[in-house]
């Protein structure tokens, strides 16, 4: 098992990556990534989130055409986590809480990985019908998963910036 980083140190250091390449990934270790995700808070803990798990190529390269200029680099990662919820009041909230949980697992396990949109955008339905996922559920965040080299991006905005204390 890998050495688990410091929860305040996993969050300042993750950074989106869109320049993954294909490695081997256990399963054992996605599946802790999953349950990351499946352990988020959520609105009076209805739990309404799912995830499907995509490691075929042939899958990750047909979910890549789909998302086309979103997330043209989900073909070369080693899986792709696609976060759905039923659909309750706060779907949304609980399916970015539980996005979040998976981006600081991956990141924790030494992998990279960057959140692609799922609610609303006008191939939702098309990756929600690719997958086989039934009615009354929306497709909340696809998350891509491998390793990169590339270059972690500097945070610009300084917490001076954006802090406000008592009022804006």
């Amino acid at each position: 098992m890998l050495n688990v980083m410091e929860t305040i140190k996993c969050i300042q250091t993750r950074r989106s990556k869109r320049r993954l390449f294909y490695g081997e990934v256990k399963k054992d270790i996605i599946e802790t990534i999953i349950d990351c995700g499946r352990l988020s808070p959520s609105a009076i803990n209805i739990q309404p989130c799912e995830f499907v798990v995509i490691t075929d190529k042939i899958k990750l390269k047909r979910i890549s055409d789909i998302v086309a200029k979103n997330g043209p680099f989900i073909k070369d990662a080693a899986f792709c986590v696609i976060v759905i919820s039923k659909e309750v009041k706060y779907y949304l909230e609980d399916g970015c809480a539980a996005t979040e949980n998976i981006l600081l697992a991956v990141h924790d396990f030494g992998l990279s990985s960057c959140w692609v949109a799922g609610d609303k955008k006008d191939y939702a339905e098309d990756v929600i019908k690719e997958i086989g996922v039934p009615e009354g559920y929306k497709i909340v965040s696809i998350i891509p998963v491998g390793y990169s080299e590339e270059k972690s991006n500097i945070q610009k905005r300084k917490l001076s910036e954006v802090i406000h204390w008592e009022r804006f």
